[in-house]
């Protein structure tokens, strides 16, 4: 029976049809950040900050919030309701007075000098008139609108969607939002008084007034945490105006419908909103200095979008303890910056997640985070692809599936294991699959890894490799510290994949040397410290070979400056510079002595110091090795390179 599909639409959130997260990208940023000195947790929020190549990082969706804010502050003003007022009362005015001209009673002149002795502010007016007998009725219907005007912007202050549910306010309207406000008030007192039977208040007050409130909260909490934000942004706003601006827009209050009692309600609900919640900012203010007038409700929703970008402006900057990705509000982030903002969001989070739940970073004992065996394997996968690269367009040699010590087939198979590059057995691979599908079934699958079967062969020789590296300051100085944990790297991913019956120890050396692994190469932070003890390093290179008594020894030495150190047999470390005549003894009798071994010695010298030259020159001369002088970027390709030309020699 053929299968089904559906197809519906797409409603928004990450693209269905997106390639998934580029970990290894991720990763080779991050640990370039480590091998830089920084610690894998502040790499990885490194990482967040900046983003990737197709992902804006944190900074870069801050920065578009902060420029959503300033061009809202440059384009908007105040006043647009006391200027609405003012337009409207002008023309109120205009139509009573042409109204009185045509009469000619002793009256008309009484109320023209009334109309001349209002007071110079819209509000005074306004307020004069409240109670003034209009001869025009089109006076008095601009005069109502006024009020109306004024009723619908200081309720939609508060209660969002009001404007719209009252374009034509009667006097029952009117009674029934005061009667709204009593209501309010009291299922306020109640929840702030801890009543028991809160929740059946709360849905008996929704039953009866729930029209006011598109929001549709579930419970008292949601109700008030919505009218608390609106709230505050009103304050928020009264704070910004200035001195005249607020006393106007106070003394404007008191007419919202004509029913001063309203107003009161507004402000009771005011203070009982800010003492059930006192963590909102009743206290900031906003400059506002653009040309275009907003309303009571707009200037109102614009001081929500400012706490709005701040809050998001907070959660992604993630400097306050405890932060995490998980923090953002996304709904708010796609309301100020769109849908893809959202999915930049969303595609951080599911890095420092995948990069977690695969197992790329773990948690050491000390609660820090560390780089994992398998990530530095990538790094290391990373770094030889581009050391490989450069072999090749550089000697023209090509990359080999060939394993790098194997010899003639011994006649026998094993199964397939990680990093074996040994050739298939494809009769006993064929042989495997039938047997199991034999035994599992016609629908199992045709091919299984478990299948695999490799035709093991015959060593015919096995390196002992050291890898010393110089980690004086001077490596950082110059740039050197990132290229020489690289090109380790890369060595290490090599021997580990393709020549895995070598064995190599990495040698760390400033003023003391140290057998260091990988990992704690890989984050090792360069500190300034006098000395380059490369006699110490010899010491253990020596040592890890005697380990290895049927293995070829391989000695690779980089290093920017001549032995400055050297150990004295109470183990303590001796610094002279210049070099004393002891000390480059001491260190080409260790020369010696790995020569002796059957060592080859391969210098990799980085700079153009004469004095580091001349000793080089010594040392090739001794230990029957080479020296090499590779750029920083080539030093990957020149130790790799010479290791390979070691294993063909």
């Amino acid at each position: 029976m053929s299968r089904r599909f559906r197809y519906n639409a797409w409603h928004g959130g990450a693209d269905p049809l997106a390639p998934p997260v580029d970990l290894r990208a991720a990763l080779d940023q991050i640990g370039r950040d480590v091998m830089e000195g920084a610690s894998p947790r502040s790499a990885l929020e490194e990482l967040l900050r900046t983003g990737t190549r197709d992902t804006a990082g944190l900074d870069e969706l801050t920065r578009r919030l902060w420029q959503r804010r300033s061009e809202m502050q440059r384009r908007h003003r105040l006043d647009g309701t006391i200027s609405e007022v003012r337009r409207l009362l002008d023309r109120a005015l205009a139509e009573e007075r042409l109204a009185l001209a045509a009469d000619t009673s002793e009256d008309a002149r009484f109320r023209e000098l009334q109309l001349d002795a209002l007071p110079p502010d819209v509000a005074g007016q306004v307020s004069e008139l409240a109670n003034y007998d209009w001869r025009s009725s089109d006076a008095r219907e601009t005069f109502e609108e006024i009020r109306q005007m004024l009723g619908t912007e200081f309720l939609e202050q508060r209660f969002q969607g009001m404007k719209q549910a009252m374009q034509q306010v009667t006097a029952e309207d009117v009674e029934r939002v005061r009667q709204m406000l009593d209501d309010l008030s009291a299922l306020l007192a109640a929840h702030a008084r801890g009543d028991s039977e809160i929740q059946q208040k709360f849905e008996q007050f929704m039953a009866s007034h729930g029209d006011f409130f598109p929001e549709n909260p579930r419970n008292v909490d949601e109700l008030i945490d919505a009218l608390a934000a609106r709230s505050a942004a009103a304050q928020r706003l009264l704070n910004s105006m200035s001195e005249q601006q607020r006393a106007e827009l106070m003394s404007l209050s008191q007419q919202t419908f004509g029913d001063p009692r309203i107003a009161q309600a507004l402000q009771r609900l005011d203070q009982q909103l800010q003492g059930l919640r006192p963590g909102e900012d009743w206290t900031g203010r906003a400059r506002f200095r653009g040309d275009q007038p907003m309303g009571l409700a707009e200037a109102t929703a614009a001081m929500a979008d400012l706490g709005e970008l701040e809050r998001l402006a907070e959660q992604l900057g993630q400097a306050y303890p405890g932060a995490s990705l998980e923090d953002i509000d996304l709904e708010a982030l796609e309301r100020q910056l769109g849908p893809q903002a959202v999915v930049d969001a969303q595609r951080l989070s599911e890095i420092e997640q995948q990069l977690r739940q695969q197992g790329l970073l773990q948690r050491a004992p000390d609660g820090s985070l560390r780089l994992s065996p398998r990530a530095l394997r990538r790094l290391g996968e990373t770094a030889l692809r581009s050391v490989i690269s450069q072999l090749r367009s550089r000697r023209g040699e090509r990359d080999t599936d060939r394993a790098g010590a194997a010899g003639e087939l011994t006649g026998t198979t094993r199964p397939w294991s990680y990093g074996d590059a040994e050739p298939w057995d494809a009769v006993r691979t064929v042989r495997n699959s039938v047997l199991r599908r034999a035994a599992e079934g016609p629908d199992s699958a045709q091919l299984d890894i478990s299948d695999l079967e490799v035709a093991e062969t015959e060593q015919r020789s096995r390196a002992a490799v050291v890898l010393c590296v110089d980690t004086s300051w001077s490596m950082v100085q110059d740039g050197r510290w990132v290229p020489m944990k690289r090109t380790a790297l890369a060595l290490h991913h090599l021997i580990a994949t393709r020549f895995r019956s070598d064995a190599l120890q990495l040698v760390t050396f400033g003023r003391y040397a140290s057998t260091v692994d990988v990992g704690e190469l890989a984050a090792l932070e360069g500190v300034w410290e006098q000395g380059t003890n490369l006699h110490h390093a010899l010491l253990l290179a020596g040592r890890a070979l005697r380990r290895h008594p049927d293995a070829q020894p391989v000695v690779l030495v980089v290093t920017d400056g001549e032995p400055t150190a050297h150990l004295e047999p109470d183990g303590e470390a001796v610094f002279q510079y210049p070099p004393t005549r002891h000390t480059l003894q001491v260190t080409l009798s260790e020369v010696d002595a790995l020569h002796h071994l059957g060592a080859t010695l391969s210098v990799f010298m980085l700079g153009e110091d004469p004095s580091l030259e001349a000793f080089v020159d010594v040392v090739a001369r001794r230990g029957g090795g080479r020296v090499l002088a590779p750029t920083p970027d080539g030093l990957g390709a020149a130790v790799v390179g010479d290791y390979l030309r070691t294993k063909r020699r």
